[in-house]
């Protein structure tokens, strides 16, 4: 990373007009990225000793020196280079998790908006250069430091950089004055909270003042999920119970005389093959797989926990625009205050007049039309020029729409402009409701305003009637807007007037009044086509889902019908009834939530209350939102969801998932990924405590009947580590099932271990452990040799654990019903932990340590026919379980 502290200010008159795209690299490839130094990840080797930082590893490493002390020094080269393999996983596994990460982070990389080669684009903020003119607007993250050139109501964050609580009021500086330069900063990292601005950059990366703090500055780690907590403190319980069994194998084993180093030997690779120390591994890995699947699914997880969370969620709160529509605004009808209709073609050539007018005087209904327009296009602050015969937009949707509109009846922002020079701007606001523009003429002070409706209405006292100015009819013009509304149009108004030139320097709000009102335009913005869809998939999931947007309520009903959203007239709510609700109590808030499926004309502070009330009521909340004062609601539900391509970055801060194409079917997409998750760690967690269970039980038979060891420590740690590590890793990035969506959601309160689980660890325990100490106690009976009963014993734990694998593919579908080619990988894990198993047998130095010896064809089908009895038993319990919840849903 270069050293930038040495930049200055670019001279002022090139700066105003922004930089050209030669200038830009040329500078770029001197001064370096507009980046902050990233902490250096830790080097392979750091990770690889990482993995060793385990009791459990310290266990083993002592029985491995008790080995090459007693001599036994093929039995301490094993457990070493178990150990050896088993981190070379896990720092493969941690050191690809991080790469992985790194990449992600990419996908979300800020952006700004600047003036380069005379027209305003967006580009990386990482390619910012000094003298770059940077366009600001309310949500935005400052990219750089920069000098103000222009600003209109600007208020900036800077508590990140200054610990200042309050937003901060900007401005220019005016030449030649005593004031303090800060007035015209803004500070890299600060966050636009209110108003407009442009100014240019004066300084990037490190030689920023949040450059100077980076060290301060990086992201926290994701805390640990509350299913690795919740299974760290199962794994010590169970290691407590088997320490306890070990210490009385220890002491019946050395009643009957058994040497201490085979006790002590036998008792840590108990320990270890009992105590399911992989498991967090394999939840990782379970979670980082579904990251990366959700990512191919549009969901960037920037938070682990929220994998599980978002598996949980009983209701979505879910935004409108972008998210269930496409936020492809267009106007298709224009209606003027006498109920004179204009329609305009949604995909026109925007080089083309495509006003398609009714009534009798067409000629003047068009001019009309271009009249309304005309102000559409002066109260704007959006761009659309034509780049490399392409129209390049930039700015609000809405804007861009109304310019579009504009272009389709032969006017062009630039044109007028030129003829109206701009005075005076104020910027929309959501409080405000309006923004306007004041622009001079040849003796007065031309006003254009655009907005809500029920705003615009009041602020005039006139309307524009078959071309002559009339006494305004309100009542007329608000039928009007709720007809329109109705129809799911997003309803905008449009006004105009003029003031006295002697107060252009005074221009403002107050000037607003006695306008002329000139009709109204009708946006609409269609349902994504996938949406319909989605909602069927929530319903069937026992998600609920609830709109909640800025839009007037005919607006947001209609669209909400579109979408498959089911309610009804009463579960419409405003925010107005919210913050009445409000002022009443939570708990008759509550009582609104409890019934209301669409909020209308929310403001984000309202958007807050309703996650609160949602979260009383006891639901598992998923919340979207794109804008600087979503962050509460987003920060307050258990899940947040910014929009990638819409969404601020505070928003995307505030957020524990990102949603890179701003579609609610992907959210849906990844609940189902959630679930799947959570699934296959309980796959995990029955898999790795029934075979250790298993081989508990297998011990605590065996010596109080007088037999051997049933299993040397090795063959434990080989069971344990090799053959049913490989198995683990696949249950746990095993695919969806595909019924994800197909049942309500998990109880947040759930416990790994349910009574489900429970019974089936139990049942396998006690197959695996009392056919293999069956099977071992009669082959020792019937003249086997201890090495070979040993032997044949551990083959058949492999084909227990092989048999529990694929039973474990489904927790509720038959093993035979499940299409096994679908997971190929859980397929191969079990080919290949039978595959290197018996390879095992014929490598000398592997057989001679683990105690192995080549097998018959019967001795192997014998071996699977005994493992085979766990299907039948498993079989049973799902055919039982699954008649238990038919009987319990048809009741």
């Amino acid at each position: 990373m270069m050293n930038l502290t040495a930049q200055t200010p670019a001279p002022t008159t090139p700066a105003v007009i922004g930089l050209t795209s030669i200038e830009a690299e040329e500078r770029l490839a001197e001064l370096g990225p507009n980046t902050l130094p990233e902490p250096e990840p830790p080097s392979p080797l750091r990770v690889f000793l990482i993995q060793f930082r385990n009791p459990i590893i310290y266990i083993l490493l002592l029985a491995s020196a008790l080995s090459f002390a007693t001599g036994r020094i093929e039995d301490g080269l094993f457990i070493l280079v178990v150990l050896l393999i088993n981190a070379s996983i896990g720092t493969y596994q941690e050191y690809s998790a991080d790469r992985a990460a790194a990449a992600l982070r990419k996908l979300e990389q800020p952006s700004a908006r600047v003036i380069r080669d005379g027209v305003a684009c967006r580009i990386e903020a990482k390619r910012l250069v000094v003298g770059d003119l940077v366009l600001l607007e309310s949500g935005d993250r400052i990219p750089a430091d920069l000098m103000l050139v222009d600003a209109s109501d600007l208020r900036c964050d800077e508590s990140l950089l200054t610990g200042e609580s309050m937003p901060v009021p900007k401005g220019r500086t005016v030449e030649g004055s005593s004031d303090e330069t800060a007035s015209s900063m803004l500070l890299a990292g600060s966050l636009v909270t209110r108003g407009r601005a442009k100014g240019v950059v004066t300084a990037t990366g490190t030689a920023t003042m949040l450059g100077g703090i980076a060290t301060e500055l990086g992201r926290a780690s994701s805390s640990q999920p509350p299913l690795v907590a919740r299974l760290a403190k199962f794994t010590n319980a169970l290691a407590v119970f088997v320490g306890l069994a070990a210490l009385v194998l220890v002491v019946a084993g050395f009643m009957r005389g058994l040497p201490l180093h085979d006790l002590i030997m036998m008792s840590v690779g108990l320990a270890v093959s009992a105590v399911p120390e992989g498991l967090p591994i394999a939840i990782s890995v379970a979670l980082a797989v579904s990251m990366r699947r959700m990512a191919a699914r549009n969901v960037i997880v920037r938070s682990m926990p929220a994998v599980e969370a978002l598996g949980s969620t009983t209701i979505i709160a879910t935004d409108k625009t972008g998210t269930l529509t496409s936020n492809v605004q267009t106007v298709t009808e224009i209606r003027l205050p006498d109920g004179t209709d204009i329609a305009l073609d949604a995909h026109a050539d925007l080089d083309k007049c495509e006003i398609r007018a009714s009534g009798l005087d067409s000629d003047l209904v068009r001019e009309r039309a271009r009249r309304l327009l005309r102000a559409a296009l002066l109260a704007n602050e959006g761009t659309l020029a034509r780049r490399d015969d392409l129209w390049v937009a930039a700015g609000d949707t809405v804007d861009v729409a109304l310019l579009a509109a504009g272009r389709k009846a032969g006017l062009g922002q630039e044109e007028l402009n030129d003829r109206y020079p701009l005075a005076a701007r104020i910027a929309y606001e959501p409080e405000h409701k309006y923004a306007a523009s004041f622009h001079h003429g040849s003796d007065r002070i031309h006003v254009f305003v655009k907005g809500a409706s029920e705003v615009l209405i009041e602020m005039s006292d006139r309307m524009d009637s078959a071309g002559n100015v009339v006494e305004i009819d309100r009542a007329s013009l608000l039928a009007q807007k709720e007809e329109m509304a109705a129809r799911g149009l997003r309803v905008l108004a449009f006004a105009e007037g003029e003031i006295g030139a002697s107060l252009a320097g005074s221009l403002g709000h107050g000037h607003l009044v006695d306008l002329v009102f000139l009709g109204l335009a009708g946006l609409q913005d269609p349902v994504r086509p996938e949406v319909p869809n989605a909602m069927k998939d929530c319903h069937a999931a026992g998600v609920e889902v609830v709109m909640v947007t800025g839009d007037d309520p005919r607006t947001a009903a209609a669209i909400a019908r579109d979408a498959g959203l089911s309610f009804h007239a009463g579960q419409v709510v405003s925010g107005h009834d919210i913050d009445e609700a409000a002022r009443a109590g939570d708990q008759r808030l509550d009582e609104i939530t409890r019934e209301a499926r669409i909020y209308a004309r929310v403001q984000p502070v309202q958007k807050s209350a309703i996650v609160a009330s949602l979260i009383r009521n006891g639901h598992i909340v998923a919340v979207t939102g794109d804008g600087v004062n979503d962050g509460p609601a987003l920060k307050k539900a258990h899940v947040g969801v910014a929009m990638g391509l819409r969404g601020t970055e505070v928003a995307k801060e505030s957020a524990d998932l990102v949603v890179t194409d701003d579609n609610f079917a992907s959210i849906v997409a990844g609940i189902a990924e959630g679930r799947a998750a959570y699934r296959n760690i309980r796959k995990v967690v029955l898999m790795s405590v029934a075979t250790g269970a298993a081989e508990v039980l297998l011990f605590m038979l065996a010596l109080p009947f007088g037999l051997p060891m049933p299993l040397l420590p090795v063959q434990l740690l080989w069971l344990n580590l090799v053959t049913n590590g490989i198995q683990d890793v696949a249950l746990a990035g095993g695919r969806p099932e595909g019924d994800e969506l197909a049942g309500p959601p998990r109880s947040p309160l759930e416990p790994v271990l349910d009574r489900t689980m429970i019974r089936r660890v139990v049942q396998s325990t006690v197959v695996i452990g009392g056919a293999a100490f069956l099977a071992f106690q009669w082959m020792i009976a019937h003249g086997y040799g201890v090495p070979e009963a040993r032997n044949i014993t551990l083959l058949i734990f492999v084909m227990f654990e092989n048999v529990q694998t694929l039973a474990c593919s489904s927790e509720r579908r038959s093993i035979f019903s499940v299409d096994i080619l679908r997971n190929r990988f859980l397929l191969l894990s079990v080919l290949a932990a039978q595959t290197i198993h018996i390879s095992a047998m014929y490598v000398p130095w592997l057989s001679r340590t683990l105690g192995l010896s080549p097998i018959t064809p019967l001795e192997w089908g014998l071996s699977m026919l005994i493992a085979s009895s766990l299907v039948l038993v498993t079989e049973v319990d799902k055919f039982v379980s699954r008649r238990r919840r038919d009987h319990s849903s048809h009741a």
